[in-house]
């Protein structure tokens, strides 16, 4: 007999026009079989992760009976999603202003003076980087400010924009489990917690998880090491220094400005580096495809900087910071109002604020278009019902024999559950029927909350989390290549974070 009864699927209930209601067999078929089309297409790269994001789910709404109601269904998804369209906008555009003025400037000089030239250090110091930013709890201003830092890094030294990726991704899921995290609240609100007490007896898996994610930084950058050999030397770049390849030039009173290997400005998609005996071109460094964050390459001769205003940006970064931690405005406001401060300040003159609008046009056209194409992905697996009919079909084939394992099966399922679907619908859909079903084994609500968390590295990477589509579109990296990198490590970290929950005592193994 199953331990939890299927549950039927009410989205004719919820006002959308469907063609035909299929059964919980056909929707659990479907769903799964959209969400592997969809994985195997942007990872074999035959189509674009936002051309797949709306055919995909299109084609199998469709024949899941949405008929009509498709619209519906997308329409409200893309509503619940605009606010995170519109942070994502105004947060690229604001970050992208404060590089073009040279606020980061400073700090990238003080990265590469202590990391040097040495790609095993500048992943490492990229995962330290990213894990510091990520204990405020928001991926995407992980994600920002670690590419605006380090991607420069990456592309100078000719190093895969995927590994900043991988890395930054494991760093920020491994530490998404954080109390005001958003998967460790919602596991507390669901199951009526105290996110404290979830967490905090965690503590040994997250360290746990940090060190296996610090280890594979290292062997990723180890790799990078390898793989350039002795490239990354006077043969490949001329105008180097023994502090590193991006020290700012020294400039002789009454002498010509020489500068080291600093990139131009982009224009169109090409990039040219100045120091060389001759220009080099940006295949020879980087992707073709360039990314959308060499358009601010740090080039010291930029027309944007901004040195006398340096304190008036950091002190309007900070603040932005501190009301982000806060959370006292919607963040989309906070970056709204940010951008605009920033511009008026820094380009005071209506052409150079549109100018600036338009130099950072190409990054926001890209990861907004993916998050409102995402809409249809969450449209459909919610507007037909197929996510209640998988969770159903999920939890009904465990078999009462394995009641006492419950929170470690938990913990296995969270894996691909809050990969293949949103937090809410695991930890408000999912969980509370796991918790009240363990309940009668003996088996605490807090201990499956612990357990439900320990996914979360995975679920990071998942396309529907919005964050993961900005790492992507800013570094310019295919979602199925960094998915081929990460996916695997992220699991081996979640696997690792569960096994040492259960070896502290904290997550039952058999109630």
């Amino acid at each position: 007999m199953s331990l939890i009864p299927a549950v039927v699927t009410a989205a004719a209930e919820d006002g959308y026009d469907l063609a035909f209601t299929p059964s919980d067999g056909v929707l659990v078929l479907l769903g799964f079989t959209m969400v592997l089309t969809f994985m195997a297409l942007i990872m074999t790269r035959r189509l674009t992760p936002m051309v797949a994001l709306i055919i995909v789910p299109t084609i199998f709404g469709l024949f899941a009976g949405a008929g009509l109601g498709i619209g519906d269904m997308v329409i409200d998804a893309i509503k619940s999603m605009a606010p995170t369209a519109a942070l994502l906008m105004f947060a690229i555009m604001y970050f992208g202003i404060m590089i073009d003025v040279g606020l980061f400037d400073p700090l990238i000089r003080v990265i590469t003076r202590v990391l040097g030239d040495d790609p095993a250090k500048v992943v490492l110091g990229t995962a330290i980087l990213a894990g510091a930013v990520s204990l405020d709890g928001d991926g995407s201003t992980t994600f920002i400010i670690t590419t605006s830092a380090m991607l420069p890094i990456y592309l100078r030294l000719g190093m895969s924009p995927v590994v900043l990726t991988c890395v930054a991704g494991l760093m920020n899921g491994t530490l998404n489990i954080v109390p005001w995290g958003g998967p460790t609240v919602r596991a507390a609100s669901a199951l009526g917690l105290q996110p404290t007490d979830i967490f905090v007896p965690m503590l040994p898996s997250l360290a746990t998880g940090l060190v296996i994610a610090l280890a594979f930084a290292w062997f990723l950058g180890l790799g990078e090491r390898r793989r350039l050999g002795g490239s990354i030397d006077s043969s490949r770049l001329d105008g180097q220094r023994r502090e590193g390849l991006f020290a700012a030039p020294r400039i002789v009173r009454g002498a010509e400005p020489k500068p080291g290997a600093a990139a131009t400005l982009r224009t169109g998609n090409v990039v040219t580096v100045r120091g060389a005996r001759s220009a080099v071109a940006a295949a020879d460094l980087v992707s073709a495809t360039d990314t959308a964050m060499a358009d601010t390459m740090l080039d010291p001769h930029r027309p944007t900087l901004r040195p006398k205003l340096i304190w008036f940006n950091l002190v309007l970064t900070v603040a932005v910071m501190v009301l982000l931690v806060l959370d006292l405005f919607p963040l989309a406001i906070v970056f709204m109002v940010g951008a605009a401060i920033a511009l008026i300040v820094n380009f005071p003159k209506l052409k150079g604020q549109a100018d600036e609008i338009v130099a950072h046009a190409p990054s926001i056209v890209g990861v907004v278009s993916m998050v409102l194409a995402a809409g249809v992905l969450v449209g459909v697996l919610n507007g037909t019902g197929m996510v209640t009919a998988m969770a159903s079909w999920i939890t009904s084939v465990i078999p009462a024999s394995l009641g006492p394992f419950l929170a470690v099966i938990t913990g296995v399922l969270s894996i691909p559950f809050t990969f293949f679907m949103s937090n809410d619908a695991f930890y408000f859909g999912i969980l509370p029927v796991l918790a009240e079903s363990a309940s009668h084994f003996g088996i605490e609500p807090v201990e499956m909350a612990r357990a439900s968390i320990t996914g979360q590295p995975v679920h990071l990477q998942s396309p529907l989390v919005p964050a993961i589509l900005l790492l992507v579109s800013l570094a310019n990296v295919n979602l199925g290549d960094h998915h081929k990198k990460v996916l695997w490590r992220a699991t081996v970290v979640s696997i690792a974070m569960l096994a040492v929950g259960v070896l502290v005592g904290v997550i039952p193994f058999a109630a």
